[in-house]
């Protein structure tokens, strides 16, 4: 099967889907920005059907994953300038292979402990979502980051 059959049979997990918005896409990876307004947060999703886990990656795209996760977890550090950034790939409740960005403060609800479980999501004023998903979009901005169609 090739690279373009792998990549036409994507479909992202309905859990993503509706707790998202999608950003636009590197290379590999769609860009989703949560819905949850407590915590600047962004997901990577490798565009890659069945996979689970970084391991199931072929190494090219391993590494092009982790050059995805890098320049995403910059720039929402320069855009944010948060106290730590959190990055992790978990898949307890969706099984999809998606990659966490969370920006984190001292100061946030939740801190130290995980985001997950820890509040209730908080939904975003309609204003507030278009401004973040504007500021996102603009700082990635550039050759590898397209914008959805």
């Amino acid at each position: 099967m090739s690279e373009l059959d792998v990549k036409l049979k994507f479909e992202l997990d309905p859990q993503l889907q509706s707790d998202s918005v999608i950003l636009g896409e590197f290379p590999l990876s769609l860009v989703l920005m949560s819905r949850d307004a407590n915590y600047p947060w962004c997901i990577l999703v490798p565009r890659r059907k069945g996979v689970y886990a970084i391991h199931h990656l072929a190494e090219e795209d391993r590494q092009q994953l982790m050059r995805e996760s890098c320049h995403l977890a910059e720039v929402m550090a320069d855009l944010f300038v948060p106290d730590r950034m959190n990055v992790g790939a978990l898949g307890n409740v969706v099984a999809q292979l998606h990659m966490h960005h969370v920006a984190r403060f001292k100061d946030d609800p939740a801190w130290p402990r995980p985001v997950w479980g820890a509040l209730e999501p908080k939904a975003f004023a309609d204003d507030e979502l278009k401004s973040r998903v504007s500021r996102l979009r603009s700082a990635l901005a550039g050759d590898d980051f397209t914008l959805p169609e």
